[in-house]
Formats: structure tokens, sequence, C-alpha cells
């Protein structure tokens, strides 16, 4: 990690935008979709067979298809805070998973280096790096924001209320086991409505959706689209009490995937109307890897091993589909490794401004369609966290490094070292190491060096259920 990320604030030098082609009107808007546990298979472009995926089909047939992008880590917040920070697992503050934890006062986000470009900025869904009270997304460079503080409010689409600009706006019709305003509707319609408001102006709109993430809850019209054609397994039986038994796993799951992939249409329509298109770069992903709910019936990991939770590929690689017209090059496919860290230093070039220090790095020639310089190494951790003392546990976490070819993971903390080799085993099922004694070597001192023992990470006193349920 570069030693100036101890003064990273001291960034805003204006540099010009390098790399574009027939150069937009403006500094181009930058929009960011992003689902849910998503997998890397469950989107039509990356193989999905059974779930109606068009526009975002239609997107990568016009933009370009990563097959080796990453999420920022292989569960919620931590992997949104490398989002935010441009700091990996190893550095980033957020590395629990509860829920509520803020970021740092000092840290500084994408919005905020954008803010400093003259861009306005909006987050529309989850935030999940600080409850009311603390860091919310309004101290942290966006000028609006609707949506779920605590990730763990984010687990129910029919919630009494959500936040707009950190003030609680009530939901119509939801509560007692009533449900009528589903959330993501909401968000999407807010950020509908930001475009609109700021389309004479740089602006920079985050769509942080939450499904299909469990609660497995969607609307009829949804769920109508499939019901009948899948065989369900056995039902969701929610904790607490909190919301009825689901019997309809695969067919809530499914209609939650296509009606994310129509909020990205609807996105994208609006930019035509507005003539925006060719001003504006989309990049539609997901926050971490598939979850399988102890089945793999939409192969959501698509030829992966794992799932989210774990620091195998299908923990970690994500869908990542990035569109520009006149920029981006249309209907190609891309094999080039990146990972959430990357955004920020990329979005701060996009934007004609230094980017702070950070881990990653800017990708604005891979997305060009350019030769790059690959990343020497990307990595993640997901260290023990212990909720009854706040800190983590004192060893060396789970982890994983990809150098080229090679990936290492270390499946249990202070465990031995597996070694895969991605282009001759992508499903990572033959361990390598034995054979490779100076390479696993190379990448234990590299991945201990790539780990500062995190800070202690004790949720704020007031959390979300502590108001209304």
């Amino acid at each position: 990690m570069s030693s100036g990320i101890s003064t990273r604030r001291a960034f805003l030098q204006t540099v010009p935008v390098v790399g574009l082609g027939a150069a937009p009107r403006k500094k181009p808007n930058i929009v960011w979709i992003m689902a849910d546990d998503l997998g890397w298979g469950d989107v039509g472009c990356y193989g999905q067979k059974q779930i109606r995926t068009p526009h975002i089909d239609r997107m990568a047939n016009e933009g370009l298809r990563f097959t080796d992008a990453y999420a920022g880590c292989t569960v919620c917040a931590p992997s949104r805070s490398v989002l935010m920070t441009g700091l990996h697992t190893g550095h980033t503050s957020v590395r629990s998973n509860p829920g509520g934890v803020p970021l740092l006062e000092s840290d500084v986000t994408v919005a905020e280096v954008l803010k400093g470009a003259g861009y306005t900025n909006g987050i529309f869904g989850k935030w999940g790096l600080g409850d009311i009270g603390t860091v919310t997304a309004m101290k942290k460079g966006f000028d609006t924001h609707v949506g779920f503080l605590h990730q763990a409010h984010a687990h129910f689409q029919y919630p009494r209320f959500i936040y707009e600009d950190d003030r609680e706006l009530p939901l119509e019709g939801n509560g007692d086991n009533s449900f009528k305003t589903y959330a993501n509707d909401v968000f999407v319609e807010k950020g509908l409505a930001f475009i609109r408001e700021n389309k004479d102006r740089p602006f920079f709109a985050y769509f942080a959706l939450t499904i299909p993430h469990f609660a497995p809850q969607v609307p009829e019209d949804s769920m109508a689209e499939y019901r009948g054609k899948f065989p369900e397994g056995a039902p969701f039986r929610p904790p607490n009490g909190r919301l009825p038994e689901q019997r309809e796993l695969r067919t809530a799951f499914a209609g939650m995937v296509s009606r994310m992939d129509r909020y990205a249409g609807r996105i994208l329509a609006l930019l035509k109307e507005l003539g925006l298109e060719r001003d504006t770069i989309v990049f539609f992903t997901s926050d971490n890897g598939g979850i399988r709910a102890g089945e793999n019936y939409f192969n959501s990991t698509g030829p992966y091993r794992g799932q989210k939770g774990n620091l195998y590929e299908g923990g970690l690689r994500v869908p990542m589909v990035v569109r520009w017209p006149g920029q981006v090059p249309a209907g190609r496919t891309s094999a080039f490794a990146w990972s959430f860290q990357d955004f920020l230093p990329t979005a701060a070039e996009l934007a004609g401004v230094k980017a702070p220090a950070c881990d990653g790095i800017s990708v604005l020639p891979a997305l060009l369609g350019k030769k790059q310089k690959p990343h020497t190494q990307l990595y993640w951790e997901f260290p023990r966290y212990i909720a009854k003392t706040g800190t983590f546990a004192e060893e060396i976490p789970v982890q994983a490094m990809r150098r080229g070819d090679w990936k290492a993971v270390r499946p249990k903390a202070g465990g031995a070292i597996e070694l895969y080799n991605l282009k001759s085993d992508p499903g990572e099922t033959k361990d390598v190491a034995a054979g490779q004694a100076s390479l696993v070597a190379e990448f234990d001192k590299a991945m201990r060096a790539a780990h500062q023992h995190p800070r202690p990470q004790r949720e704020p006193a007031h959390r979300w259920w502590d108001v209304r349920s």
C-alpha cells in the first residue's frame, strides 16, 4: 500500500482526461448499477438459460463484457468498502459484515473524489457502511441518498421505512404482514428522477439494488412471469417470524433477477430519451459472488467453485458489463482481471482529477478496449470477527491472491495455502501446491504483507431495529 494513503485528502489536483476517443460533450456521467448476491452465471450474457435478462444482454452486445472481474470481497459490507475507498480488504476500513459498521471520517470515497471534480452524486439503495447517526452516505460525498443504511434492514424488500437524505421515509402499506410498496421500485424511481434533474451537469448515480438478495420477495407481476416454470425446492423459513414462509423460492429468485434487469433497461432508456447515452458510462455488476442456498438450480456461479462467503472464484468473480457508446467498444469480451478497488481511480481519471493513493489502478484503457498493463496482484481476505468485543481474531485470516493465471487460496485461518492455475483449471478443482513449493512461499509472503490487522469495529449504539421493526 502506498505511503500516501495517510494523506489521502490532498488529492484534488486537476489532470486532463486521457485515452478517450471522440470527446463527449462534457465530463462523462457515471452510472454504477449493482445487484446484491447476483452470481456470475445469473444473467444471459454469462450463460444463464432459464432467467430472462434482455436489457443486461443488450448492454453486453452494445458494450464490453468482462469475464475476469472481481468484487471487493466475498460478502456485502467489506466489498462496498473496497468499492468506495479503493482500498482492498487488507487495508479498507470496514472488514466485518454484521451491519452498521461505519467508514472512518478520514476515508476518502469515490463520491468525494467526484464531488471535487464538480459532480452531483446520488445513491439509491443500500449504503451498508454506517447507520444513522454515524458515517452515512450523505457525509461521504453524496448529495442525496434514498435507501437503506444498515445492511440487515436491507434484508426486507417491503420495509416499513427507508431513509431519504438521512430522514425516515415511510413506505405506504408496509408492515404487519402488509406488502404494498417494493423498496427497489422506490430506489429506481428516485434514481431516474435524479438523472432527469441533473441531466445538464455531470452526475454519478449509484444504484445499489438489494435484489436478488433474500428475503425472496418480489411483486406479483414478476412472480407471474415464472410461476409454474420450475420445480420448487424446500421452503424458506425466515428467522424470528418477521416474514411469512416463502414456498416459491426459485420463482421469486428468477423474478427478482428479471426485475433487476427491467430496472437496468429503464435506466438505459432514460439516458437515450435525454440524449445522454454518449455522455454516460454505465457499469453493471454484483456486490459479491452468488449464493446457492443449498442448491445450484440456476447454475448461479457458472463453472466456478464456491459461493458467497468463501474466497474461491464463485464467491468473488462477478458479472461486469460496461457500456459507453462511441467510447467503449461494442460487442466485445475481455479477460482483463480487475476488481472493485479499481473503480475509484478509474472514476477519477474519467472526471479529470487525480485519485488519492489507493490499492487500485485506473482501468480506463481496458474499458476503452486498449492494451493495459495488468495488476501485479489482486488480493482478498475475510478476517474472523468477534461480535462480543467488536475485534478480530489475532491470526492470519482466510486469504486469496491472484497473480496472472495463478490463484492462491488460504481457506482456513492460519492454514495451508492451496494453489490453482486458473487458465487450465478455472474451477479450482486441482490443488497443485505440493508441486510448486517456491511459488507457494512467494504467495504466502505476499499475502502476509498485504494484510494489516483491522481496527475494532463495533456497531453503533443506535441500530435500525431500535426504531422500528
